[in-house]
């Protein structure tokens, strides 16, 4: 995958992307990721690309110039024009893990990070294909939104976590909380790893993971289980605990 991310900031992103599991997805070829200087396409000898709102307002807007310029030059170095151009503002649709697993399908992604009070609406009627936000508060730019989309995005490719099943049993990927995980020693100052996990009997183990991440999601994200698809076991599992509850609530 190409992930092109227009930004006024592009040293903000070295650090993120030099690290980690996105550096190795970089080096082993599996994403590519270019920062295009917005500033590089600005049309007067400041290279200034933002000017005060029409209408009056407080706050600068972005100038369609330089965003416009910066997609073309995209558009010319991939030989084609970008299919999916995300636009991360506050206003944007949720970043969900469905939505996720959609652009990680894309061969090709650009991202442009919002700055200031957002860019003139030309940009979004004429360029954006998507609006996304990272949750319901307001941050100084799209630089940080976007590289939380980077990192979804590419840890749901191919060949970019060390295990193919990694991605599938982390938290939301089927709807749910993820269970809790255990590591050596079995007994650390007391606290004592579950004798299941230590069983060797999957099923079990299996059914204990599932239980757990049932109840996990009711205590936290309650709402996470109307979207869930539930077998006919998950749902006894819940009608119990919930029995219990209530039971507990009126002792």
């Amino acid at each position: 995958m190409i992930i092109d991310i227009l930004t006024l900031f592009p040293e903000m992103f070295s650090g993120p992307f030099n690290s980690s599991i996105l550096k190795r997805a970089q080096e082993r070829g599996l994403i590519k990721i270019n920062l295009v200087n917005i500033r590089d396409f600005s049309t007067n000898k400041h290279r200034t690309v933002d000017d005060t709102p029409y209408g009056g307002g407080a706050g600068m807007v972005i100038r369609p110039e330089p965003v416009f310029g910066a997609i073309e030059h995209i558009t010319a170095l991939r030989g084609s024009r970008p299919r999916r151009v995300v636009l991360m503002c506050p206003q944007g649709r949720p970043l969900y893990h469905d939505l996720a697993v959609n652009l990680a399908r894309e061969e090709h992604l650009v991202l442009i990070c919002g700055h200031y009070e957002g860019v003139d609406e030309r940009v979004r009627e004429n360029l954006v294909t998507d609006e996304m936000s990272i949750g319901d508060y307001v941050l100084t730019g799209g630089e940080l939104p976007a590289m939380v989309v980077v990192d979804v995005v590419a840890r749901l490719i191919p060949g970019v976590l060390g295990k193919s099943t990694s991605a599938e049993e982390e938290s939301f990927s089927k709807g749910l909380l993820e269970y809790p995980h255990y590591t050596r020693p079995r007994d650390y100052r007391g606290l004592v790893v579950p004798d299941v996990l230590l069983s060797g009997h999957h099923e079990k183990i299996r059914r204990w993971r599932r239980r757990q991440s049932l109840l996990r999601t009711l205590a936290s994200r309650p709402e996470m289980l109307e979207r869930a698809v539930l077998s006919r076991e998950d749902k006894e599992i819940i009608k119990k605990v919930i029995v219990d509850l209530q039971k507990l609530e009126l002792s």
